[in-house]
């Protein structure tokens, strides 16, 4: 059987939210089989749960955001790229504030918190969505497609006319049955565009970012001193960005994801025109293991 998974312990951490520039308190706590990820907003007299699900996610604007009722819980996308990256099915997440802290901008604050407690297999299989038709969404020159596929692939591009960004891989394609997340995807960071920041700013968001939690490039370089950490960092952080936007559906997809500028709006629309559609999935469990694709059985054993 391929099995869910949670983690062994609780871990805490606290750092500042992104756009809201509030310190937060995040704790990452262990959940029952079939749970699925939970967020719980501490800071609120009348909180309630809110369980992951890609209806829920309301506002895109450089992040996604999840409300259901009176709770919302703001960027979410790097802490679920991080539990899908490393197979986490079951988690129950408190948070002393409205938005998930943005760390270091990339997802590999959480990576080493959840790894620092370790996972422990659950005694009921781990359900994923499998895509049986390709489903495609646009917007202009902008989209994204799932595609029918034994196994995760993403295959991302991206279009900047500038030359900072200009003078890396703009393109990518990430097998997760062939790479470690962790390694080679989890470390790259939010960027954004200091001719942006002002506006941006004016409007309530990035009030808690600055050159330790993005990269940071003004009309010719990046300013951050130590460079990037991948040599395609600007498109690999899309690629991360995605993982945790499809994971948001509640499920790890079988399926290859592809996108041509796409963001979290346009993510979002392609889960939820996949939903929408009923024969274009299904959801799936392998109570025995020999019974799965070979590249799903690798994928997750990457994660591990």
């Amino acid at each position: 059987m391929i099995r869910q998974r949670t983690l062994k312990a609780p871990v805490t951490a606290t750092g500042v939210g992104l756009h809201s520039g509030a310190k937060v308190t995040i704790t990452l706590r262990p959940a029952a089989p079939n749970a699925g990820v939970t967020f719980r907003r501490l800071d609120l007299s009348n909180a309630a749960d809110l369980k992951v699900g890609a209806t829920k996610v309301t506002d895109t604007r450089l992040c996604s955001a999840l409300v259901e009722g009176a709770v919302k819980v703001s960027t979410v996308e790097h802490l679920m790229s991080a539990l899908a990256g490393l197979g986490v099915d079951n988690v129950l997440i408190d948070l002393d504030g409205p938005e998930v802290p943005i760390m270091d901008g990339s997802a590999n604050t959480f990576v080493y918190l959840l790894q620092s407690v370790g996972f422990v297999d659950q005694p009921a299989p781990k359900r994923f969505l499998q895509i049986l038709k390709t489903v495609e969404v646009s917007d202009g020159d902008k989209w994204a497609r799932l595609d029918p596929f034994d196994g995760f692939k993403l295959t991302f591009s991206i279009q900047f006319d500038h030359p900072a960004v200009e003078r890396t891989a703009q393109a990518l394609t990430i097998d997760l049955a062939k790479v470690s997340y962790a390694r080679d995807i989890a470390r790259a960071r939010t960027f954004g565009f200091v001719q942006e920041v002002e506006a941006l700013r004016d409007i309530g968001l990035i009030q808690g970012g600055n050159l330790d939690n993005a990269v940071v490039v003004d009309e010719y370089r990046v300013l951050n001193a130590e460079g990037l950490r991948y040599a395609d960092e600007f498109v690999k952080h899309k690629v991360l960005d995605a993982i945790g936007d499809l994971f948001l559906v509640g499920f790890p997809i079988i399926g290859a994801f592809s996108a041509h500028k796409s963001g979290h709006e346009l993510n979002n629309r392609l889960l939820r025109a996949v939903l929408a559609e009923e024969a274009s999935h299904r959801i799936i469990s392998f109570e025995n293991s020999a019974e799965a694709p070979r590249t799903v059985l690798d994928w997750v054993l990457k994660a591990a």
